[in-house]
Protein backbone atom coordinates (compact mmCIF):
# COMPACT_ATOMS: atom_id res chain seq x y z
CA UNK A 1 0.00 0.00 0.00
CA UNK A 2 1.43 3.53 -0.83
CA UNK A 3 2.11 5.45 1.71
CA UNK A 4 -1.49 8.06 2.17
CA UNK A 5 -3.59 5.55 0.40
CA UNK A 6 -6.83 4.82 2.40
CA UNK A 7 -7.54 1.05 3.23
CA UNK A 8 -10.84 -0.14 0.83
CA UNK A 9 -11.91 -2.20 -1.67
CA UNK A 10 -11.35 -0.48 -5.16
CA UNK A 11 -14.31 -0.57 -7.40
CA UNK A 12 -13.77 -3.14 -9.56
CA UNK A 13 -13.33 -5.53 -6.40
CA UNK A 14 -17.12 -4.31 -5.11
CA UNK A 15 -18.71 -5.19 -8.52
CA UNK A 16 -17.03 -8.55 -8.26
CA UNK A 17 -17.94 -9.45 -4.96
CA UNK A 18 -21.50 -8.32 -6.05
CA UNK A 19 -21.45 -10.56 -9.30
CA UNK A 20 -20.55 -13.58 -6.81
CA UNK A 21 -23.27 -12.81 -4.33
CA UNK A 22 -25.76 -12.72 -6.85
CA UNK A 23 -24.53 -16.06 -8.77
CA UNK A 24 -24.31 -17.65 -5.12
CA UNK A 25 -28.21 -15.85 -4.71
CA UNK A 26 -29.00 -17.42 -7.57
CA UNK A 27 -28.17 -21.01 -6.85
CA UNK A 28 -29.67 -21.04 -3.04
CA UNK A 29 -33.38 -19.62 -5.01
CA UNK A 30 -32.99 -22.49 -7.58
CA UNK A 31 -32.59 -24.85 -4.88
CA UNK A 32 -35.17 -23.14 -2.40
CA UNK A 33 -37.73 -23.33 -5.14
CA UNK A 34 -36.57 -26.90 -5.87
CA UNK A 35 -37.06 -28.02 -2.78
CA UNK A 36 -40.59 -26.24 -2.11
CA UNK A 37 -41.81 -27.64 -5.63
CA UNK A 38 -40.56 -31.30 -3.89
CA UNK A 39 -42.17 -30.62 -0.80
CA UNK A 40 -45.43 -29.55 -2.80
CA UNK A 41 -45.89 -32.25 -5.15
CA UNK A 42 -45.31 -34.99 -1.98
CA UNK A 43 -47.89 -33.06 0.20
CA UNK A 44 -50.37 -33.36 -2.70
CA UNK A 45 -49.27 -36.93 -3.31
CA UNK A 46 -50.05 -37.83 0.52
CA UNK A 47 -53.37 -36.39 0.03
CA UNK A 48 -54.42 -38.01 -2.57
CA UNK A 49 -53.48 -41.37 -1.03
CA UNK A 50 -55.27 -40.56 2.22
CA UNK A 51 -58.22 -39.79 0.00
CA UNK A 52 -57.92 -43.04 -2.26
CA UNK A 53 -57.62 -45.16 0.89
CA UNK A 54 -60.48 -43.49 2.38
CA UNK A 55 -62.67 -43.88 -0.53
CA UNK A 56 -61.87 -47.81 -0.28
CA UNK A 57 -62.59 -47.80 3.37
CA UNK A 58 -65.73 -46.70 3.42
CA UNK A 59 -66.54 -49.07 0.67
CA UNK A 60 -65.20 -52.15 2.53
CA UNK A 61 -67.56 -51.39 5.56
CA UNK A 62 -70.38 -51.42 3.23
CA UNK A 63 -69.88 -53.76 1.28
CA UNK A 64 -68.80 -56.54 3.96
CA UNK A 65 -71.70 -55.43 6.06
CA UNK A 66 -74.15 -56.14 2.51
CA UNK A 67 -77.95 -57.71 4.28
CA UNK A 68 -80.33 -59.61 2.66
CA UNK A 69 -82.98 -57.37 3.55
CA UNK A 70 -85.33 -55.97 0.41
CA UNK A 71 -87.18 -52.88 1.03
CA UNK A 72 -90.56 -51.25 -0.45
CA UNK A 73 -90.50 -49.71 -3.52
CA UNK A 74 -90.81 -45.89 -3.15
CA UNK A 75 -94.73 -45.82 -5.03
CA UNK A 76 -95.06 -48.76 -2.15
CA UNK A 77 -96.52 -51.14 -4.57
CA UNK A 78 -93.89 -53.70 -4.56
CA UNK A 79 -90.20 -54.63 -3.00
CA UNK A 80 -86.88 -53.95 -4.18
CA UNK A 81 -84.34 -56.46 -4.11
CA UNK A 82 -81.80 -56.81 -1.44
CA UNK A 83 -79.34 -56.03 -4.23
CA UNK A 84 -80.13 -54.04 -6.99
CA UNK A 85 -77.75 -53.03 -10.19
CA UNK A 86 -79.20 -50.26 -12.39
CA UNK A 87 -78.81 -50.16 -16.97
CA UNK A 88 -76.66 -46.91 -15.56
CA UNK A 89 -74.61 -48.66 -13.20
CA UNK A 90 -75.78 -47.88 -9.98
CA UNK A 91 -75.36 -50.23 -7.33
CA UNK A 92 -77.86 -49.98 -4.83
CA UNK A 93 -78.12 -52.13 -1.97
CA UNK A 94 -78.76 -52.53 2.35
CA UNK A 95 -76.08 -52.59 4.56
CA UNK A 96 -76.24 -53.11 8.56
CA UNK A 97 -73.83 -52.14 11.30
CA UNK A 98 -75.42 -48.17 10.39
CA UNK A 99 -73.69 -46.48 13.59
CA UNK A 100 -76.31 -44.86 15.88
CA UNK A 101 -74.15 -42.95 18.94
CA UNK A 102 -76.87 -40.25 19.68
CA UNK A 103 -79.39 -43.52 20.13
CA UNK A 104 -81.78 -42.35 17.22
CA UNK A 105 -84.93 -44.19 16.83
CA UNK A 106 -84.33 -45.85 13.79
CA UNK A 107 -83.16 -49.22 12.36
CA UNK A 108 -79.17 -49.79 11.78
CA UNK A 109 -79.97 -51.05 8.63
CA UNK A 110 -79.57 -48.16 5.69
CA UNK A 111 -80.25 -47.94 2.16
CA UNK A 112 -76.70 -47.16 0.17
CA UNK A 113 -76.18 -46.77 -3.26
CA UNK A 114 -72.39 -45.92 -5.84
CA UNK A 115 -72.31 -44.28 -8.58
CA UNK A 116 -70.00 -42.65 -11.24
CA UNK A 117 -70.99 -38.98 -12.07
CA UNK A 118 -68.52 -36.45 -13.69
CA UNK A 119 -65.41 -37.74 -13.12
CA UNK A 120 -66.68 -38.80 -9.21
CA UNK A 121 -67.40 -41.61 -7.23
CA UNK A 122 -70.87 -40.47 -5.17
CA UNK A 123 -72.27 -42.46 -2.37
CA UNK A 124 -75.60 -41.82 -1.65
CA UNK A 125 -77.90 -42.98 0.88
CA UNK A 126 -81.52 -42.86 2.44
CA UNK A 127 -82.23 -42.28 5.90
CA UNK A 128 -84.98 -44.63 5.89
CA UNK A 129 -85.20 -47.86 4.24
CA UNK A 130 -88.70 -48.25 2.97
CA UNK A 131 -89.00 -44.44 1.52
CA UNK A 132 -90.97 -42.42 -0.29
CA UNK A 133 -90.31 -40.35 -3.60
CA UNK A 134 -90.85 -37.16 -0.79
CA UNK A 135 -87.40 -38.52 1.12
CA UNK A 136 -84.09 -36.65 -0.57
CA UNK A 137 -81.04 -39.23 -0.51
CA UNK A 138 -77.95 -37.93 0.87
CA UNK A 139 -75.09 -37.76 -1.19
CA UNK A 140 -70.93 -37.65 -0.56
CA UNK A 141 -68.45 -37.64 -2.83
CA UNK A 142 -65.58 -40.04 -1.75
CA UNK A 143 -62.89 -39.59 -4.26
CA UNK A 144 -62.27 -37.44 -8.06
CA UNK A 145 -60.70 -37.93 -10.62
CA UNK A 146 -62.33 -41.55 -11.88
CA UNK A 147 -62.75 -42.48 -15.29
CA UNK A 148 -64.47 -45.66 -14.82
CA UNK A 149 -66.07 -47.66 -11.92
CA UNK A 150 -67.74 -51.53 -12.68
CA UNK A 151 -68.34 -54.25 -10.40
CA UNK A 152 -68.23 -58.17 -10.70
CA UNK A 153 -70.09 -60.25 -8.14
CA UNK A 154 -69.39 -63.59 -6.95
CA UNK A 155 -72.43 -66.03 -7.04
CA UNK A 156 -73.02 -68.89 -4.97
CA UNK A 157 -71.08 -71.38 -7.03
CA UNK A 158 -68.13 -69.08 -6.44
CA UNK A 159 -68.04 -68.16 -10.12
CA UNK A 160 -67.77 -64.27 -11.52
CA UNK A 161 -70.94 -62.66 -12.86
CA UNK A 162 -70.97 -58.62 -14.89
CA UNK A 163 -74.59 -58.35 -13.42
CA UNK A 164 -76.76 -58.92 -10.54
CA UNK A 165 -78.88 -60.67 -10.15
CA UNK A 166 -77.72 -63.53 -12.07
CA UNK A 167 -79.94 -65.57 -14.56
CA UNK A 168 -80.57 -68.27 -11.94
CA UNK A 169 -81.75 -66.42 -9.52
CA UNK A 170 -84.23 -64.45 -12.28
CA UNK A 171 -85.93 -68.35 -13.03
CA UNK A 172 -85.77 -68.62 -9.18
CA UNK A 173 -88.41 -68.16 -6.54
CA UNK A 174 -89.08 -64.80 -6.37
CA UNK A 175 -88.58 -64.47 -2.61
CA UNK A 176 -84.61 -66.30 -3.14
CA UNK A 177 -84.48 -63.25 -5.73
CA UNK A 178 -85.61 -60.70 -3.23
CA UNK A 179 -82.88 -61.72 -0.44
CA UNK A 180 -79.91 -62.77 -2.51
CA UNK A 181 -76.67 -61.52 -2.13
CA UNK A 182 -73.00 -62.24 -3.76
CA UNK A 183 -70.41 -64.02 -1.47
CA UNK A 184 -67.76 -61.01 -2.66
CA UNK A 185 -68.36 -58.04 -5.26
CA UNK A 186 -65.24 -56.71 -7.02
CA UNK A 187 -64.41 -53.11 -7.45
CA UNK A 188 -62.43 -51.59 -10.12
CA UNK A 189 -61.56 -47.72 -10.47
CA UNK A 190 -59.93 -46.26 -13.68
CA UNK A 191 -58.36 -43.50 -12.35
CA UNK A 192 -57.08 -40.61 -14.25
CA UNK A 193 -53.71 -39.86 -12.55
CA UNK A 194 -52.93 -44.06 -10.81
CA UNK A 195 -54.70 -46.23 -13.39
CA UNK A 196 -56.67 -49.32 -12.41
CA UNK A 197 -57.61 -49.77 -9.01
CA UNK A 198 -59.09 -53.40 -7.95
CA UNK A 199 -60.01 -54.49 -4.83
CA UNK A 200 -62.37 -57.55 -3.47
CA UNK A 201 -64.59 -57.36 -0.76
CA UNK A 202 -66.15 -60.24 0.96
CA UNK A 203 -69.60 -60.04 2.04
CA UNK A 204 -70.15 -61.48 5.75
CA UNK A 205 -72.55 -64.05 6.23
Amino acid sequence: MKPGRESGFTLVELLVALFITAILFAMGYGALSQALNNRKEVDEQAARLNAVQQALRVMEQDFELMQPRPVRDQLGSGYENAVTLSETGLLTFTRGGWANPAGLPRSELQRVSYLLRDGKLIRRDLPVLDATPAVPYEERELLDQVEALSFRYMDGGMVWQKTWPTQILLIGPPQDLLRARPIAIEVTLQLKDWGKLLRVFEIAG
